[in-house]
């Protein structure tokens, strides 16, 4: 016990066991994740107790969130480099704690998106500080074991976040769901207030400035590498956004199966999830480039073959589940590499080249997914071209950020695990 003791006190976060700061690290993950997918069987229910005007109108839920999460990031890795990571952490769950209560509470739409975009941009804390704290306390190989452990969990839960908001429903009504979040964020703010320490050394602190900030924009957004994938990434991103968004209306409207949303939902989910540990094992072999292009490829084949079979009218409820599992699979292998290749030439201000990224990400992918969403026309067939459509425009984007070459390993695109979370 003497033994243990003291490699827990030596450790890079002193006070918590190696295990202990994975599970806490998956749960500060698995915040956002929640936020986005429990309350997906719940819209229909949402809708009519809040008056919303239309089926797309309901979307908006997702969209809100998303938009708050996206914009936020941007603020949050220079106050974190400044202040330490802890403080803005913390603060972040408080409020997402707040307004997940505030989203139960609400007694109208206004009210509910309201609260939406503000648990949004609160939760926002965790994508941007989860990734930083783990890098304060490991490296290398081991920073890619912690991330790796965690991300088994990260992948769980959209795998369970709908059937997680059902079982709720069964119990409670749709206001339940948002208490389980307050009481979730809660949790995890207790945990982290208690066990987790500051992981930024004082010495190691950044002053903010807007010359800084400005400079680092500046590097991002000129880099053809960073803004090509950023780009690609944010197509990509989009549509699985439209896919969420519209996702319970087409197996309530489309193929009359709500009963089976949750489970094709969580099929669909599992594909994206193994997809993304395989990468995990074969990047190092294969070099980013050569399997996020191979994937990308085969992204745009299967969403036009399903394009033509929803246009055709022979889509079935299992042929859009088989089809979609394919594409995300695909997306598995697309997104960690090119959040990775993204962030190559920006060593030097990667904290706030990543808050970028993820700003342009979220908040354009948000948007493209609600125009895809919004044209939901009782059929799949505006999905499927939406898919199509953003991939291609994805590939563009990727031939002009490589001049043109695919499939041309570097030394620097090997990502590792923690890549995956940008």
């Amino acid at each position: 016990m003497a033994i243990a003791s003291t490699t827990v006190v030596a450790g890079p976060h002193p006070g918590m066991g190696f295990r202990q700061f994975v599970a806490l690290i998956a749960a500060i993950m698995a915040v956002n994740a929640l936020a986005v997918d429990t309350m997906l069987p719940a819209l229909p229910q949402i809708g009519d107790s809040l008056g919303i005007p239309t089926e797309n109108a309901r979307q908006w839920i997702i969209t809100a969130y998303l938009l708050g999460f996206g914009v936020a990031q941007i603020l949050y890795g220079p106050l974190a480099d400044h202040f330490g990571r802890k403080p803005i952490l913390l603060g972040g769950l408080v409020f997402y704690a707040i307004f997940s209560l505030a989203a139960a509470l609400s007694t109208s739409f206004e009210m509910m998106l309201i609260a939406r975009v503000l648990q949004g941009i609160s939760a926002a804390s965790s994508r941007v500080l989860v990734v930083s704290i783990v890098r304060d306390c490991y490296s290398g190989r081991k920073m890619a074991r912690v991330m790796s452990l965690a991300f088994i969990v990260f992948l769980a839960v959209p795998i369970l976040a709908p059937s997680i908001g059902q079982a709720i429903m069964l119990v409670a009504p749709w206001r339940g769901i948002f208490v389980g979040l307050t009481l979730f964020g809660t949790a995890v703010l207790v945990w982290a207030t208690l066990c987790l320490p500051e992981t930024l050394h004082e010495e190691d602190r950044t002053p903010t400035s807007v010359a800084s900030v400005l400079a680092a924009f500046r590097l991002t957004l000129t880099s053809r590498v960073a803004v090509g994938y950023m780009c690609g990434m944010t197509l990509m991103y989009g549509g699985l956004v439209g896919f969420i968004n519209s996702a319970q209306q087409v197996f309530v409207d489309v193929f009359q199966a709500p009963r089976m949303f949750t489970t094709i939902f969580a099929m669909i989910a599992v594909f994206m999830a193994f997809s993304s540990l395989l990468n995990s094992r074969i990047v190092g072999r294969f070099g980013t480039r050569v399997i996020s292009h191979s994937a990308l490829i085969g992204y745009i084949v299967v969403a036009t073959v399903h394009a033509v079979i929803a246009l055709s009218g022979y889509e079935t409820i299992w042929s859009f589940a088989l089809l979609q599992s394919c594409m995300m699979f695909c997306f598995g292998l697309v997104g960690p590499n090119f959040g990775s290749m993204a962030m190559e030439p920006l060593g030097h201000v990667a904290g706030t080249a990543s808050s970028i990224q993820g700003f342009v990400s979220t908040v354009g992918g948000a948007l493209v997914g609600f125009y895809v969403g919004q044209h939901f026309d009782g059929t799949v067939v505006p999905l499927t071209l939406g898919f199509a459509l953003c991939s291609t425009l994805a590939l563009v984007a990727v031939l002009v950020a490589e001049r043109g070459r695919l499939f041309q390993p570097t030394a620097g695109g090997i990502a590792s695990v923690a890549d995956m979370v940008h």
